[in-house]
């Protein structure tokens, strides 16, 4: 089984989804590997990532609001809020949500279905660099 790793660095332009299907499979395909699995790992703790509708922007919008509604921005009851009031929020917004994704590989590209597409969710206000390492591992 071969193994092949490389890192995305992604910059955001603040809350919201920022998609990063392209840029995986750019990495897929370096790989060389054509059967396998694609590992996707963000490295911070007020961001997270999702596979979700690609086609319909009103589906990470309505995921935006369903968030907030679960972890609103500058609640009263938070004591972290050392960066603003989206402190806590986007720390609480990433535990409910995924750190890392996998996804199979075929024929050298990645298995999504028709209308799914790999996002990185960034839940703080502010633009940011975020690190992604990707593993893809196979034959």
């Amino acid at each position: 089984m071969a193994v092949y790793q490389d890192t995305l660095t992604q910059q955001t332009r603040g809350r919201g989804t920022h998609h990063i299907t392209t840029a995986v499979e750019h990495i897929v395909r370096a790989s060389g590997i054509t059967t396998g699995t694609c590992h996707v790992f963000q490295h911070h703790t007020s961001a997270s990532l999702l596979v979700t509708e690609n086609a319909d922007p009103d589906v990470r919008h309505d995921l935006e609001t369903l968030i907030a509604r679960m972890a609103p921005d500058g609640d009263p009851a938070y004591r972290h809020d050392m960066e603003g009031d989206d402190d806590m929020a986007a720390h609480a917004r990433a535990m409910l949500t995924h750190n890392d994704l996998t996804v199979p590989v075929g024929q050298g590209r990645l298995i999504l279905g028709t209308w799914q597409g790999l996002f990185l969710w960034e839940h703080r206000y502010a633009a940011q660099t975020r690190k992604l390492t990707i593993t893809v591992q196979g034959e």
